[in-house]
């Protein structure tokens, strides 16, 4: 396949003989994939019976230890939401109640703060995590910010005041933005095009998983009625020891799957092997500007953003919010945290199935997306428009089926990481589906208001709705950018020889004429 002329040049140029002198030739591999000095610049034949021991053993390392990660992420935020119904809200005043109207009205808007403080932090550390995770060695970087995120979760039950709360959730943040980046640029970096969809999920689907597992343990503390601690600042000690246990995992995560230590040689050469015909690339520790540039000017990144932050403004509402908004529809405490179970439980069944199909069946990933948007409009509206009377059914099941929100996310971070190449640009992926994430997080909050409680937040359900149409919309574009991108490349005549030279050069999908978007 001859390429454009402004990517035949740059090809040879990368491709051109690396031994002019000592210099060029030091430069010339620092620029490349680490993978070619392992694996060369020329395809090999790979045993099928290998390659499955490869990625089972791939699999077993990476998959466990991330569900559990993330679920720990995403406990860490939703707990919140449990822990304002244990005596939070009244320990450290985060609600402030108005006792000259009649009746006395509630400000939340403490608690909003609290909520969307951690998302700033996770902004703030954006650059430096992600810098370092390019830069740095893997496993040691996100052992020792972890290790960091565990301390400073457990110092949450030594805090006094809403101020101190805001503090502790800001820097929380702060830590935790180094692993949805990390994990995103893991799986992309180990993992072919085909087989992303699936494994994204898996470690996704935490969000569902530890929705439910949370749920159980703070229903757990719930029962504690003794002790010197309040049950809230028993939860936080729990989330802060579980968080150190698997940060000692973190440090043994190699570089990437070139000097995976778990793997031998011929194991490893295998693992990079097949990642050749994707031509996303393994690892490569420079960072290049140009590929910052061309991913800045890239309108799939800019409908990828707009995809995340429009989706995951349910989830700002729900990890802060979920159990007090159910208990407004009549149930107790311990009923609210119950009614999680549901939620979860959806969630993790659509993640877990859109996966699964994605990877089963091709170019159904952006459909899929809009499918699970669906429910999610139709469960806000259900809430909004019934009657929160005493036990009221409808409003629960609206609340359930928002779950499939989850899927929607899932699948955009599949997308947005299957669909671009160069490790530079990949990191840029990264972070701009991770800016979303947290834009999104910050505007949920901020969309209940706690004196239209009366009239079932009109704002918070209108403005989720919208988000969701939005989400649609964007989704519906990028699907028409990539397919006409690929009807253009698969006019192109192939030469096998030079796809397989260019495959661990660090090319970017724009730069690389033979790769190939996935809808």
């Amino acid at each position: 396949m001859a390429p454009e002329p402004h990517h035949h040049d740059k090809t040879a140029q990368l491709t051109a003989s690396p031994h002019h002198d000592a210099e060029s030739g030091a430069n010339s591999s620092k620029e490349k994939d680490v993978a070619i000095g392992l694996v060369g610049e020329h395809a090999r034949e790979i045993d099928p019976e290998v390659e499955a021991r490869v990625l089972r053993k791939i699999d077993w390392f990476l998959i466990p230890a991330m569900i559990v990660g993330y679920g720990l992420v995403y406990y860490d935020k939703a707990i919140l939401g449990s822990a304002v119904l244990f005596g939070m809200t009244k320990d450290l005043s985060l609600a402030i109640t108005d006792t000259t109207t009649t009746p006395p009205t509630v400000d939340t808007s403490r608690l909003s703060w609290a909520t969307s403080l951690f998302y700033f932090g996770m902004l703030a550390g954006l650059y430096p995590m992600t810098f370092a995770l390019q830069r740095f060695n893997l496993g040691r970087i996100l052992g020792g910010v972890v290790a960091l995120w565990a301390l400073i979760c457990m110092l949450t039950a030594a805090v006094s005041t809403y101020k101190g709360l805001y503090a502790q959730r800001f820097f929380l943040g702060f830590v935790e933005s180094i692993i949805p980046t990390g994990f995103m640029t893991i799986i992309s970096s180990y993992y072919t095009q085909r087989e992303q969809a699936i494994r994204q999920s898996w470690w996704f689907s935490s969000t569902g998983l530890f929705t439910i597992i949370g749920g159980a343990l703070n229903y757990g503390f719930a029962q504690i009625t003794a002790g010197s601690l309040k049950r809230w600042q028993y939860i936080y000690l729990l989330a802060g020891c579980l968080t150190f246990l698997f940060g000692l995992w973190c440090v043994c995560i190699p570089n990437s799957c070139a000097s995976a230590w778990f793997l031998t040689r011929d194991e490893r050469i295998v693992a990079v092997e097949r990642l050749r015909r994707g031509a996303t690339g393994v690892r490569c520790q420079q960072i290049k500007v140009s590929q910052l540039k061309e991913a800045a000017l890239d309108i799939k990144l800019w409908l990828v953003f707009l995809l995340m932050a429009s989706a995951y403004t349910v989830n700002g509402a729900v990890s802060g919010f979920g159990p007090l908004i159910v208990s407004t529809f009549g149930w107790s405490t311990l009923e609210s945290i119950l009614w999680q179970f549901p939620l979860g439980g959806l969630c993790l069944i659509a993640i877990l199935l859109c996966g699964y199909l994605s990877s089963h069946f091709r170019n159904i990933r952006l459909v899929l997306l809009v499918v699970n948007c669906l429910p999610v409009i139709a469960g806000c509206a259900m809430i909004w428009k019934s009657e929160w009377t005493y036990h009221a059914a409808t409003p629960v099941a609206g609340y359930s089926i928002i779950g499939t929100f989850g899927a929607v996310v899932s699948q955009t971070i599949v997308i947005g990481m299957s669909n671009v190449a160069g490790a530079t640009k990949k990191s840029a992926m990264a972070a701009a589906i991770f800016v979303a994430y947290c834009v999104g997080n910050i505007v949920g909050p901020q969309l209940i208001k706690s004196q239209e409680k009366g009239i079932h937040y009109p704002q918070l359900w209108t403005g989720l709705i919208i988000c969701y149409c939005i989400t649609i919309v964007a989704a519906v574009a990028l699907y028409y950018v990539l397919w006409r991108e690929n009807r253009k490349r698969d006019a192109m005549p192939v030469n096998e020889e030079e796809r397989d030279k260019v495959a661990f050069m660090d090319l970017t999908d724009k730069e690389n004429p033979y790769f190939r978007y996935v809808l």
